[in-house]
């Protein structure tokens, strides 16, 4: 089986990629700077499921540090590398720029040196559906241009997306991008909505709802998420004959280089509305609602267009919204109940 790097190993998605990792044998370390964007102990209890691994090792160090990130691949022959350590959101974004392309750019450049200087087969790494900015038209698509984004969290992903291209076509380190689509389920980010409305309802505190709900997200349950993940860890680019940019099927026919780039969601937008009503009738409680405008660096709605994930790899979310959150509240209600 392969030894893996994955970045970010202690975070929501880091901790889902990992545990299937490690459930289908593989070796994996973990490196994860364990900051305080959220509860750090919600981190730590991540980390101690994936201890009872053992075949998981864990690093505690930051990926912007040169020297931590040459010695861990020194010491480590790694045949394959997911990347998923972040500053994520695009609010907290607006308050930080400074963290968010430090840790997002610079970050992920250092990775990269590394990767190139050891070789690694495949790196794949998490952009954002941020990166559509206000396009406005549905769903997103890859084809679809992405020059003006309207977050600083969704520049730096942009600016890692054309970064990594920059490595596959100069030094044929294969490179793989996956634009999320707002994902949740357990063991998921205090932060995002599903969390915050979960919490909020059982609390009988009022839930911040802004443009009076009317907004939409492609809420695509953190299970499916890995599938596709590990989907294209296996699928390795290669450079390719020159094809003609009017002749090419798709983003990924535009470029010789060993690089491809996914639109990774559920393909079904659900209304933030919506959403608090599913929550609700889980919980059997109503919600305080409280309205208010829409936020600087937010979008009215997101929407993948999967088509060439699902042509690459066979990718099919199957997790229904209502599904989601049954399992959500399950694993919110058991965590809890531990007095967390």
């Amino acid at each position: 089986m392969n030894h893996i790097l994955v970045t970010g190993a202690a975070g929501f998605i880091g901790f889902h990629v990992t545990a299937r990792l490690l459930s289908q044998g593989h070796r994996v370390t973990g490196v994860d700077n364990l900051n305080s964007h959220y509860d750090v102990r919600l981190k730590r209890d991540r980390l101690a499921e994936l201890r009872q691994f053992e075949t998981f090792e864990f690093h505690e160090a930051d990926i912007t540090d040169v020297e931590s990130l040459s010695h861990l691949f020194v010491q480590n022959p790694f045949q394959k590398v997911i990347h998923l350590a972040a500053e994520v959101g695009v609010r907290n974004s607006l308050l930080k720029p400074l963290e968010y392309v430090q840790s997002n750019v610079l970050g992920f450049v250092n990775l990269l040196e590394q990767c190139r200087l050891k070789e690694v087969e495949h790196v794949v790494y998490a952009s954002s559906s941020s990166v559509y900015g206000a396009n406005r038209k549905i769903p997103y698509s890859t084809h679809d241009a992405v020059d003006h984004p309207i977050s600083l969290y969704a520049a730096t992903k942009r600016a890692d997306e054309l970064i990594a291209h920059s490595y596959s076509h100069l030094y044929d380190l294969p490179t793989t991008g996956l634009r999320f689509f707002t994902v949740y389920g357990p063991w998921g980010r205090p932060d995002m909505a599903v969390y915050l409305f979960t919490k909020a309802i059982l609390e009988g505190t009022p839930i911040k709802v802004f443009n009076h709900g009317n907004l939409k997200r492609d809420f695509t349950y953190v299970d499916d998420i890995v599938s596709g993940v590990l989907g294209v860890l296996e699928q390795i680019p290669v450079r390719t004959e020159p094809v003609s940019e009017s002749t090419a099927d798709d983003l990924n026919e535009q470029t010789v280089a060993p690089y491809r780039l996914y639109n990774i969601g559920n393909h079904q937008p659900v209304g933030i509305a919506r959403l608090i009503d599913v929550i609700e009738q889980r919980i059997g409680k109503p919600a305080i609602r409280e309205n208010f405008p829409m936020q600087p660096g937010d979008v009215l709605e997101t929407y993948a267009d999967i088509s060439e994930l699902q042509q690459a790899t066979g990718f099919t979310p199957s997790t229904s919204i209502e599904q989601g959150i049954d399992r959500f509240v399950d694993w919110y209600l058991a965590y809890h109940s531990r007095g967390r």
